[in-house]
C-alpha cells in the first residue's frame, strides 16, 4: 500500500483546526497544526509536509505571507488555501503568493479533497463559487489610479507582498525598524485599507508591485 500523503494544517481556530483534522485524517496523513503563519514554517521544517492547508487570515504572519515563504524555502511543496471570504481579488493575491489551490471553508470533505489531488498533481484548484469572478481579473493588472506613493514607499510595498516582516524590510533597505513602521502606516492610509493582506491585494490588482 502506497504511504498516505502527508499533510500539515495552519489554522488558527481550534475547532476547524479539529474538523479538518478528523475530515482528512481518514484519506491522508496529518502530521502537525500549526496556528500561525511563522508555527507553519517552522513545522514544514521539522516535518516535512507534502501539503500544506493553510488559512489565509492568520495571526503574526498571515496565510498569504506565509505561502511566499514556504514556497521560497520549499519549492516542492504543495499549499491548499483556505478562506471564509469569496473574494475574487483575494484568490489572486493568493494564487500570486504561489498557492496551489483555492478554497472556500466550509465546503464538502470531497471538494477539498479534490483540491488536495489537483495541487499535488501540479494544477491550480479554485472553488467553483468564484472561480468565474478569478478568471476576469487574471489578465496583466493595469493601474486603475494614483495612490501617490512615493518611491520609498513602493520599495516597502514590493517587500511587504513578498511576505517580509517590518525588522527584515528595514534591514534590506538599511533604515530603522521605527522608519519602516511609519511607512507601512502611510502605505495603509493612502491605500485606504486595514492590514497587510489587504495591501497586497490592491497592490497585487493594481500593477503597484
Amino acid at each position: 500500500m502506497a504511504p498516505k500523503l502527508r499533510l500539515l494544517i495552519v489554522e488558527d481556530d481550534p475547532m476547524m483546526q479539529l474538523g479538518l483534522g478528523q475530515a482528512l485524517g481518514e484519506q491522508f496523513a496529518v502530521v502537525g497544526y500549526a496556528e500561525d503563519g511563522y508555527g507553519a514554517i517552522d513545522l514544514t521544517r521539522q516535518l516535512q509536509p507534502q501539503v500544506v492547508i493553510m488559512d489565509i487570515g492568520l495571526p503574526r504572519l498571515d496565510g498569504i505571507a506565509a505561502t511566499q515563504r514556504l514556497k521560497r524555502e520549499f519549492p516542492d511543496i504543495h499549499v491548499v488555501m483556505l478562506t471564509s471570504h469569496q473574494s475574487a481579488l483575494e484568490a489572486v493575491a493568493a494564487l500570486s503568493s504561489g498557492a496551489d489551490a483555492y478554497c472556500i471553508k466550509g465546503e464538502t470533505v470531497e471538494r477539498l479533497v479534490m483540491a488536495i489531488a489537483a495541487a499535488q498533481e501540479g494544477a491550480t484548484y479554485l472553488d467553483p463559487q468564484i472561480a468565474r469572478h478569478v478568471i476576469q481579473h487574471l489578465h496583466p493588472p493595469q493601474p486603475t489610479m494614483d495612490y501617490h506613493l512615493s518611491q520609498r514607499e513602493l520599495d516597502v510595498l514590493k517587500l511587504m507582498v513578498e511576505g517580509y516582516s517590518n525588522p527584515e524590510i528595514a534591514s534590506k533597505l538599511f533604515l530603522s525598524p521605527n522608519t519602516i513602521k511609519t511607512h507601512v502606516r502611510g502605505i495603509l492610509n493612502k491605500l485606504a485599507v486595514d492590514d497587510r493582506v489587504q495591501a497586497a491585494v490592491v497592490a497585487l490588482r493594481n500593477g503597484l508591485v
